[in-house]
């Protein structure tokens, strides 16, 4: 019996220390160059063999199937393995789990995604995963499939004054799945980070030259030679760095706070076209603290002077906005300096305000309060009232347990009410379900508002779901949208300092667009029709103008004045019954 305690012990413990022998980790590293130099998204501009000069503003693809050739010619897979790479948001490495420690001498991945991936319902793919819509922003939304590579750009013609055009090349479609091959040298055992590099001049030059004056824009439609040559240069573009040493970071662990056995879980409810957000781990949603974030988000003790609370500025019947009103007051009278942002759909944002400043609603929450030109009041302040009122501290211990109200659990009260504000149900939705039927101009609406403008292909739309595609209207990007040739207000740049933000503002949902008039950062437009009026005909270039208005032509789109009313029309179509949810995720209907 003692021999048989023995053995098991042993072999665990063989086991245990086995564990890298028996599969190993590797990273690989895809650094996007320019002739072999890093590629600095639209701060220079290259010549390419065309004569042609241009920047790079976006350069985002999806990467699968990857593969290792051993040195019996024999593959070992990568079973259903996929990644996003961007280079704006410098994520650029792919970890591969459970390789296997032996040598190989070829590497071999996809440059997209297979049929039956690609065609996935993105609604169930799970919160944070590569292929989570809100995680690459490469999914067609409505129209379903992937974009498999983005380059976005601006150019010019050799000879010609510095005015730029744009550029918009989106390479998708089962038929245009792109593989790349290439040797290396690569041994698991002691290998585990292997460089490759994406270089975009050969994107632009081999083995295909490419003239942007005769193509700036491809959807990858089929019979398309632009998206056929694209795609051969692409799989011609990587090519082996060098095997290093692994970049060895570490990651912050989010520990969820300890709630009261009391609290139930709150039962968060969002249409089935929806993908799954990605709620807070650490401040998970309960009735107790909705509730309460609820009480707090419409109680005027939040303000300096008792006079106004948070809905005060973000009225339910407006979307939660200050609907008509171009700027809010603050409770002692005082203008703010731009328009007050709908709050509903908040569980799929990443970063709030206008300019992306607060990267949490926790954080967001605390600045209208605080700000001398909203609600003016400290945070001690408040604490001190809220803990004086009677039923107060029973919420704040039925919701977070026994202690004492702070500042931090007033934020986090206030974003779960937030993260429950969903908008889903409106009559496009109800019609995508066959519940209703779109009005002939409606549908023209639709049709306009999907399709791209590009007199190569002989399409005329407006061109707008590039920006506001997906099941939100939106894809929660930042983007220069052609208000100003020279902006007014620096928008994100104020927070990043990166030049290429400048002018740039959140791109938001076109959901309820009808209530929340009225439109932009600023609230320069009080109707819907001028809001068409100007991406038809008034857009102004600018050195960070989003290239897929760049590339339309300098005097407009010209569309005609059936087809913008018919585009203000479908957005009519997006106002939902309530901006309010109803009640695990992913609870849908």
């Amino acid at each position: 019996m003692r021999f048989a305690k023995t053995s098991r012990v042993v072999l665990f413990i063989a086991l245990f220390c086995c564990a890298d022998v028996i599969a190993s980790q590797l990273d690989v590293e895809i650094a996007p160059q320019f002739r072999g130099a890093p590629l600095l998204l639209d701060q220079a501009e290259f010549s390419i063999a065309s004569g042609e000069t241009i920047s790079v503003t976006r350069l985002d693809f999806l990467v699968s199937d990857i593969a290792l050739r051993r040195e019996d010619g024999s593959w070992w897979e990568a079973r259903d393995f996929a990644g996003y790479m961007s280079t704006a948001e410098k994520r650029n490495t792919l970890h591969i789990a459970n390789a296997s420690p032996e040598k190989f001498t070829a590497i071999r991945f996809h440059v997209g995604l297979a049929p039956e991936l690609n065609h996935r319902d993105p609604a169930k793919v799970p919160a944070g995963e590569p292929l989570h819509p809100d995680v690459n922003g490469l999914h067609w939304g409505w129209q379903g499939g992937y974009i498999f590579l983005a380059l976005e750009g601006c150019w010019s013609a050799r000879g010609k004054p510095p005015e730029k055009s744009g550029y918009s090349f989106h390479i998708a479609n089962d038929r245009e799945l792109m593989t790349v091959e290439m040797p290396v040298a690569l041994d698991l055992v002691r290998d585990r980070t292997l460089r490759l590099a994406l270089d975009a001049e050969r994107v632009f030059n081999t083995p295909n030259r490419l003239q942007i004056a005769d193509a700036t824009s491809t959807h990858s439609r089929d019979g398309d030679k632009i998206a056929d040559q694209l795609r051969e240069n692409i799989e011609h573009a990587f090519s082996f760095v060098e095997i290093a040493e692994p970049n060895h970071t570490s990651v912050a662990t989010a520990i969820a706070p300890t709630l009261p056995l009391t609290a139930t879980p709150y039962r968060l409810t969002f249409s089935r076209v929806f993908p799954i957000p990605d709620l807070p781990r650490d401040n998970p949603l309960t009735n107790e603290g909705v509730a309460l974030g609820a009480k707090l988000f419409h109680d005027p003790r939040l303000s300096v002077n008792g006079a106004q609370s948070c809905a005060s500025c973000h009225q339910d019947t407006h979307a939660f906005t200050d609907s008509p009103r171009r700027y809010s007051l603050g409770a002692e009278g005082a203008a703010g300096t731009r328009n007050a942002m709908p709050l509903f759909n908040l569980a799929w944002k990443t970063r709030f305000f206008w300019d992306g400043r607060a990267a949490s609603l926790r954080e967001q929450v605390r600045v209208p309060i605080t700000d001398p030109r909203e609600m003016h009041e400290t945070l001690p302040a408040i604490v001190e009232k809220l803990s004086a009122a009677p039923e107060y501290p029973q919420l704040f211990e039925n919701a977070f347990g026994p202690g004492k109200i702070t500042a931090e659990k007033i934020a986090l009260a206030l974003e779960q009410f937030l993260l429950t504000r969903v908008s889903c149900d409106s009559k496009f939705d109800r019609s995508f379900r066959g519940e209703a039927q779109l009005s002939d101009e409606e549908k023209r609406g639709f049709q306009l508002f999907f399709t791209e403008y590009d007199s190569r292909t002989q399409q005329f739309g407006a061109d707008c779901f590039h920006c506001h595609g997906g099941a939100d209207f939106t894809n929660h990007r930042f983007a220069n949208n052609g208000l100003d040739a020279t902006p007014r207000d620096p928008g994100r740049y104020a927070i990043t300092h990166d030049e290429a933000d400048r002018g740039k503002f959140a791109v938001p949902s076109l959901r309820n667009v009808a209530l929340t008039a009225p439109y932009m950062h600023d609230g320069r437009f009080a109707t819907l029709e001028e809001v068409v009026a100007h991406y038809d005909h008034g857009v102004k270039q600018s050195s960070t103008l989003d290239p897929n208005l760049a590339k339309h032509p300098p005097d407009g789109l010209h569309l005609s004045e059936a087809d913008q009313r018919a585009l203000v029309a479908f957005l009519k179509t997006l106002t939902g019954a309530s901006a309010g949810g109803t009640g695990s995720v992913p609870s849908r209907f």
